[in-house]
């Protein structure tokens, strides 16, 4: 079925959620106006819908293919990435100074969440390169930058994360790769990395690995890692290529989805490595890299649902089965007329508008703290990308798993497509963290830390947009009644979370995926019904009211069906740490 990207509700996002009041008055972005935005928006997605959709069963059938350390791509994929490069959208949010276009994170975001939902196997090599050109200006000396950022830029050289090995896993203490200093300042990388997606193919003339590697006389543990530039090909000192490097991919993964991403398994041989920043810094710095794919991947996990969604809607309304239960008709009707159908449909979306309006906030407070150095923004603006990534991941799944069952029997069946939305989710609470790593730092580093103090803020925000809802209508009032309810479950959570953690650890981390998705189903909650208010007034004004009265109704939706989750979640941490602690597991 062909797919629609939602510009209308990713330009409402944008507009209303994304603190565009705040993140427009920035210097940086003084020459874009949101009509501005709205043209490139559109553009992009005719090319998402026209170019990159029908990519995605192709490549779901084909997949990427190895032979004799040689990765090739399905044909309409290089074709389709030499357009993507030719039409400058790998530079959309990247500085002007590089051969960027300097536009905002949300509408990055938007961007990202179209191609991904076109077609995720194809997206992920943007999204990787977006992350190499963010931890380049941030942490690359001035000669990497000049070398490296305008081609990756461009979208004629592509970027890769090397972290994980076979013995390490998501413990990346462990990592074993050695880096041996030469006589000419570079070094000489040698071991192996595993899961490294899009660690060869034929898309670009070159690709730049980051990878994460120990010095000789390097500290033990994670605190001992440094950070490495290691080129696919050699680069010659005025910017053509060389030879090529001795990195070998040996394998490509057989995968339950997103099979026309190939992740890579790459060995290298002495390979030529540079020096990014300090010494025993690399973690810090590949961080950066994975905070921005963090949000990213939870972005991806909004594109499947929504792809997802519009499948199963198009499904429900063509698709004719029993009588209705009220007997208007003796006839069978179209299944979106049954009451189940409809909460799943509606489940379905409120989870997608709901991620996508988390995400949009998200992005504009990771601009302003980024521009302003405002350090409480900052603060809040962190305390939020795990709970896009870890939320948006899991409802991705959920969401796509309800589009299989509203296709009943025909939803197995790989031909409509609804199975291959459901594979390629299930990769997302995996990516770049599992959904118990962003628990763990939400908790760890977000919350305890500082005694939380960002999570009261967090909270105090709500409660803000709750006294605003308090003033409007039944509608407006019930959310904001619902949204109260589930503010203070988190609340009690919270509370329960920093006592606890002082005495019993275990305990409070026996917590840690509750809180998460406790904290992510309120903050979706919460930007639903900022929106509910925007288009409220709207609906007031006269202005759009059909497209207006379905955001009010899907706000609606998600405070009475999902928010009453979060209690769910209080319970589970304040009363379940002793179950699931003390449980054997006889052998």
């Amino acid at each position: 079925m062909p797919f629609q990207p939602p510009v209308q509700d990713l330009m409402f996002c944008i507009e209303h959620l994304s603190h565009w009041d705040k993140v427009s008055a920035l210097d940086t972005y003084a020459d874009y106006d949101l009509p501005d935005i709205h043209a490139a928006l559109e553009a992009y997605a005719r090319f998402c819908s026209e170019q990159i959709a029908p990519l995605s069963y192709i490549g779901d059938t084909l997949g990427a293919r190895f032979d004799q350390g040689r990765v090739t791509m399905p044909e309409g994929d290089v074709q389709a990435y030499t357009q993507f490069a030719e039409m400058g959208w790998q530079a959309l949010t990247h500085p002007i100074e590089h051969g960027g276009m300097g536009l905002p994170r949300a509408v990055g975001a938007a961007a990202v969440e179209m191609l991904n939902a076109a077609d995720m196997s194809f997206g992920l090599c943007p999204l990787l390169t977006d992350g190499a050109i963010e931890a380049l200006l941030l942490t690359g000396s001035d000669d990497q930058k000049a070398t490296y950022l305008k081609p990756l830029i461009a979208g004629r050289w592509s970027g890769t994360m090397n972290l994980t090995e076979p013995q390490a896993g998501s413990d990346l203490g462990r990592v074993a790769t050695k880096a041996s200093l030469r006589n000419d300042g570079s070094y000489g990388i040698s071991g192996t990395k595993i899961f490294i997606t899009y660690g060869a193919h034929n898309l670009t003339e070159n690709i730049i690995h980051l990878v994460l590697a120990r010095t000789s006389d390097a500290p033990a543990g994670p605190k001992g890692l440094s950070l490495f530039i290691v080129p696919q090909k050699m680069v010659n000192p005025d910017g053509t290529l060389g030879a090529e490097n001795a990195v070998d991919c040996v394998s490509i993964e057989h995968k339950l989805g997103v099979r026309a991403s190939p992740t890579a398994m790459l060995n290298y041989d002495d390979a030529t490595g540079f020096l990014i920043g300090d010494e025993n810094c690399g973690l810090e710095y590949m961080f950066i890299m994975m905070n921005a794919a963090r949000f990213s991947v939870g972005v991806q996990g909004v594109a499947t649902s929504e792809r997802a969604y519009q499948r199963a809607l198009t499904y429900a309304r063509d698709r004719v089965q029993s009588r209705p239960v009220n007997g208007q008709s003796a006839q069978a009707v179209p299944i979106i007329s049954h009451p189940d159908v409809r909460r799943m449909l509606l489940r379905m979306r409120s989870l997608t508008e709901a991620g996508r309006a988390m995400a949009a906030a998200t992005a504009g407070l990771l601009d302003i703290a980024h521009h302003l150095g405002d350090s409480e923004i900052a603060a809040l603006a962190e305390f939020m990308v795990p709970l896009v990534k870890g939320y948006c991941s899991e409802r991705a799944v959920e969401v796509a798993s309800l589009g299989v069952q509203i296709h009943g029997g025909m939803g197995f069946i790989e031909e409509t497509g609804a199975a291959q939305h459901y594979r390629d989710a299930r990769i997302l609470p995996i990516y770049e963290g599992t959904t118990a790593i962003q628990a763990n730092d939400l908790l760890g580093r977000k919350v305890m830390r500082d005694g939380g103090t960002t999570a009261r803020l967090f909270a105090a925000s709500i409660a803000e947009t709750e006294t605003k809802l308090a003033q409007g209508n039944t509608s407006m009032q019930a959310i904001g009644e619902n949204l109260g309810l589930a503010r203070t479950a988190f609340e009690s959570s919270l509370d329960w979370l920093l006592t606890n953690s002082r005495k019993d650890i275990d305990a409070a981390f026996a917590g840690s995926v509750p809180f998460l998705m406790l904290s992510g189903t309120l903050a979706a909650g919460w930007k639903l019904a900022d929106g509910a208010r925007a288009a409220q007034a709207a609906i007031d004004a006269g202005q759009d009211t059909d497209f207006m009265t379905q955001k009010v109704a899907t706000a609606l939706f998600f405070a009475q069906h999902v928010l009453p989750e979060c209690t769910v979640e209080q319970t589970r941490i304040l009363q379940g740490s002793r179950s699931l602690l003390d449980a054997a597991f006889p052998e």
